[in-house]
């Protein structure tokens, strides 16, 4: 496993937990979350936590996925991140420079989960090219 996947699984691992409890803030409609007037994507901090709590349990699984190795972890995290990525853009006016923060960190686990090489052993595309061109 390369460090590419161990950074991209602790990061979903860490977004999880932040965002499941996150969500159980919401829905215990605690104190935290200042009460915003008039806003376009409408939905109350009910709606919101449950939300949250939701993705952030995914993210736990697919982040425990990536750091077994698991083929379907990275495909499955890379679609998860960008969900929580729009979820927290939404989530915006509610906290918004922790919302910056987890859309930056949903970035790099995109990132990582993009750019890491396949751990089968398999040659790529570009490797069976050049062996054809060789022969």
């Amino acid at each position: 496993m390369t460090g590419a996947l161990v950074f991209a699984g602790v990061l979903l691992l860490v977004n999880g937990l932040l965002a499941i409890l996150q969500g159980i803030s919401a829905i215990a409609q605690d104190d935290v979350y200042a009460r915003i007037g008039d806003y376009v994507f409408k939905a109350n901090l009910t709606a919101w936590g449950w939300i949250l709590l939701g993705l952030g349990v995914l993210a736990v699984g697919v982040g425990a996925g990536v750091l077994q190795g698991a083929w379907w972890a990275r495909i499955t995290g890379i679609f998860l991140a960008s969900l929580s990525m729009v979820a927290h853009f939404l989530f915006l006016p509610y906290t918004p420079v922790w919302s910056v923060v987890m859309v930056g960190i949903d970035f790099f686990v995109i990132l990582a989960l993009a750019l890491a090489p396949d751990a089968s052993g398999t040659a790529s595309a570009s490797g069976r090219g050049n062996a054809s061109a060789a022969r």
